[in-house]
């Protein structure tokens, strides 16, 4: 069973510029070794709904190192079948528009 979530997190307390925040949450998720796709509004983080789950909350643990106010969304899809979904999605995409799609 894999999931696909869609991540965004961020502190409330910081000013108008995060990035220098939100790069400990991504550390988080690149060392984790979990798939994953770093977007402007957010992360695709895919694997087992039980390790999504538990490094999802080390990057909420991370960000309130530093914060007193976190806000985070989660989106998942999950279901029973195969991994390899993050690239799958977007490869049955492109073979629908018959065009690579910009990432």
């Amino acid at each position: 069973m894999s999931a696909v979530v869609q991540m965004s997190i961020f502190p409330l307390d910081k000013g108008p510029s995060l990035s220098g925040y939100v790069k400990d949450a991504v550390a988080e998720i690149e060392h984790s070794g979990l798939p994953h796709a770093v977007g402007p509004m957010g992360t695709v983080i895919e694997g087992e709904w039980g390790e999504i789950a538990a490094l999802v909350g080390r990057c909420l643990e991370t960000m309130g190192r530093s914060s007193e106010r976190v806000y985070l969304t989660l989106a998942v899809d999950w279901r029973r079948g195969p991994d390899g979904r993050l690239e799958g999605k977007i490869a049955s995409l492109e073979g629908k528009l018959g065009h690579g799609v910009r990432r």
